[in-house]
């Protein structure tokens, strides 16, 4: 599975619409957690990391000293940690496990062995994806002339994919292989605008769902409240130290997806969750390429998508038996060369916001696409050449004039050419043989 695209940070030249992180919980009550399952965060941590410092305690589980002090007091109360003190101030303080303090950690890490920062609710997720909704962000025609202005698409397609991204719906992408549907899907990330807030980790019936992805999360520039030299204990943090600020999330899967990997990832060693794809995108896009490919059949994976492409919610089980409800605030894009009536009904299709064809280019646009891709390769472009190509391998051969093909056909001719030791040029005798190359022969 593949995440962010280098054309996302072309998202920098639209105007942000900047969400916020939620303000830092000043209770117990008000984190969303019980009051045991922070005390058994704080003592599997120590079990794991030793002996800690108070701020370190508080850089690790995001917890505020709001929250941390009460959790801390009875862990002391109980017996089951040490109080070290290497000064006078509060951050000379720091704890240690007693052995009674480790059997109980021993019992804890049964349970679950998630360790890090504290999760939050379900109900402060959902809320919070709501205020950043994908379905909100605003692209303009300006913004898409920035993200596409070098690449050769047609006026009409790039119209609709401008309208589609403002829908927050599901976008089907058709045509022809090699007609560019994913390279124009994964530009799309550049639209993305506006900042999200992402939670290290939800919990739902004190069972531990993972979110934040390194891989599929990029935070912006952090700003923490605990600086490394320093350091102050802020009692009254502004924000909740455990959500991290973003950029909208992008995921690209293509033959690999399976169902399984649409369900919660459940590890019966460490006891706790990783969420599937369509969580960790939320607010933003995901991609399937290559859509019936699949190992799994793709009418099953679009029965999969009926309810949450419809309602924007989707369902999800513990393993437990448990099951609710979460937020799908995700474009879905679907990419495929198959006929759409061979992947889905009509009342499948119906719920895809936009159907958009992605064919063969006009010899204008062919040559608009030879000449970048000479100009990066360093091949001079030659009229003479590229008449050659059209008229004695498409038109001869009746191979549609695929937006792939330049690209392919002269890196053939660097290649040979550097093996050769000669300049490249659009020969008639190269480009039949980078041709004979690219094309099989029955």
């Amino acid at each position: 599975m593949n995440t962010q695209f280098p054309e996302q940070s072309a998202s920098l030249f639209v105007e942000r619409r900047h969400a916020q992180l939620p303000p830092a919980p000043a209770s117990i009550e008000e984190m969303g957690l019980s009051f045991q399952f922070i005390v058994e965060l704080i003592t599997k941590s120590l079990y794991l990391r030793g002996q800690m410092r108070l701020q370190d305690i508080i850089s690790f589980s995001k917890l505020p000293m709001a929250v941390l002090e009460p959790a801390l007091a009875f862990i002391r109360n109980e017996r089951m940690c040490e109080v070290m003190r290497s000064g006078e101030t509060e951050t000379a303080i720091s704890y240690n496990l007693t052995n009674l303090g480790r059997e109980r950690a021993e019992d804890y890490m049964r349970k679950s062995q998630y360790v890090g920062p504290a999760p939050v609710s379900l109900v402060d997720y959902v809320k919070q994806v709501k205020r950043q909704s994908v379905s909100d962000m605003q692209v303009t025609k300006e913004a898409l002339s920035q993200v596409f202005g070098s690449l050769v698409v047609k006026e009409g397609i790039l119209r609709q994919f401008g309208a589609a991204m403002n829908s927050g719906r599901a976008i089907f992408v058709y045509g022809p292989a090699g007609s560019g549907k994913t390279f124009i899907a994964e530009h799309l990330a550049g639209l993305l605008n506006g900042d999200v807030a992402i939670p290290h980790a939800l919990v739902v019936d004190n069972e531990v769902i993972q979110i934040f992805d390194p891989l599929v999360h990029i935070p912006l520039l952090p700003k923490s409240d605990v600086e490394s030299d320093g350091f102050v204990l802020d009692r009254r943090a502004a924000s909740d130290a455990r959500w991290i600020m973003c950029h909208r999330p992008v995921i690209k899967t293509g033959g690999e997806l399976t169902l399984n990997m649409l369900d919660l990832d459940f590890d019966e060693s460490a006891r706790f969750y990783q969420a599937p794809p369509q969580v960790k995108a939320n607010n933003g896009l995901m991609i399937i390429d290559d859509l019936g490919r699949q190992l799994t059949p793709a009418v099953d994976i679009m029965n999969r998508w009926i309810v949450p492409l419809d309602r924007r919610v989707d369902y999800l089980a513990l393993h437990t038996g448990k099951k609710f409800m979460i937020p799908f605030d995700v474009i879905v894009v679907f990419s495929t060369n198959l006929l759409p009536s061979k992947l889905a009904d009509e009342a499948f299709l119906r719920r895809l916001g936009y159907k958009i064809y992605v064919g063969a280019l006009t010899e204008e646009e062919y040559r608009r696409i030879t000449q970048q891709v000479c100009e990066e390769l360093n091949i001079p472009f030659s009229e003479a050449g590229f008449q050659y190509l059209l008229h004695e391998h498409h038109y001869k051969t009746g191979k549609a004039l695929s937006a792939c093909i330049p690209r392919d056909i002269l890196e053939q001719l660097r290649d040979i050419s550097r093996y050769e030791g000669k300049t490249a040029e659009m020969t008639e005798e190269l480009l039949d043989w980078a041709w004979n190359n690219y094309f099989t022969h029955d």
